[in-house]
């Protein structure tokens, strides 16, 4: 199995070749700089791995949430190359992304649930709970919250017990976790800075492949969680800006 995954949803741009289950991977921190980097990384990976386009089975993409800008870049990107190859596309969550990577970064996390959180702004995150042991596994499904709402979810779904004396059985990833609201949770490890690398998304999309769990290029849609009128409020409050 051969797949390209690519990922610009946050301030890293990335771009990973799996090739039945070794991968090679680009990234970059490069705020604002994803279009302009992106298709070279594409090249040089696949160059790297003596493929070309054409030689893949697939494309892979963060589907969201994350940045409104980035989201659109990397699908556009993987739409374009999909429709050139006649190649389908296997979408993933990013936040299932940076839960995997921080397991592989992590390794003594596991065994616990991660909570990896992303910044959506407007004093909210993007934020989901994951098994460590199958990281593509969401136990509580992708949402976009106030930290408030982040611990009354969890509290209610029964992962903080204040009754014992871990109330907090979970560890924690991505930048997220910078509200007080969330860091007052304690939870049993953080890691702040983690970033959503297209090797996770490709080991991902690997899985959802073998399943079956893809689409047509043409069907390929973001998942931004946030609605249109939100998305118009905040363009208009940074415009006036």
């Amino acid at each position: 199995m051969k797949l390209l995954a690519v990922d610009t949803t946050s301030g890293a741009c990335s771009v990973a070749l799996y090739q039945d289950g070794a991968v090679i991977e680009q990234f970059v921190r490069a705020e604002r700089d994803h279009t302009r980097r992106l298709l070279p990384m594409v090249e040089a990976v696949l160059m790297e791995g003596g493929l070309r386009l054409a030689d893949v089975d697939a494309l892979a993409v963060s589907q969201g949430p994350g940045s409104f800008t980035g989201l659109r870049i990397a699908i556009s990107c993987v739409q374009g190359l999909a429709f050139a190859a006649d190649k389908p596309v296997v979408p993933v969550s990013s936040l299932a992304a940076m839960a995997t990577g921080a397991i592989r970064t992590n390794p003594d996390w596991q065994g616990a649930a991660v909570l990896p959180a992303l910044d959506a702004r407007m004093q909210e995150v993007y934020w989901g709970l994951y098994s460590s042991e199958n990281p593509g596994e969401a136990l509580l499904a992708d949402a976009v919250s106030s930290p408030e709402q982040v611990v009354s979810a969890l509290e209610a779904s029964g992962y903080l017990d204040s009754a014992v004396d871990n109330p907090c059985p979970f560890v924690a990833a991505g930048p997220g976790w910078q509200y007080p609201e969330l860091e007052a949770l304690a939870p049993l490890g953080v890691w702040q800075d983690a970033a959503i690398h297209a090797q996770d998304i490709a080991v991902l999309a690997a899985g959802l492949w073998q399943k079956g769990e893809y689409l047509a290029a043409q069907d390929l849609e973001p998942a931004y969680l946030r609605n249109e009128v939100t998305w118009k409020k905040r363009e208009r409050i940074r415009n006036r800006g």
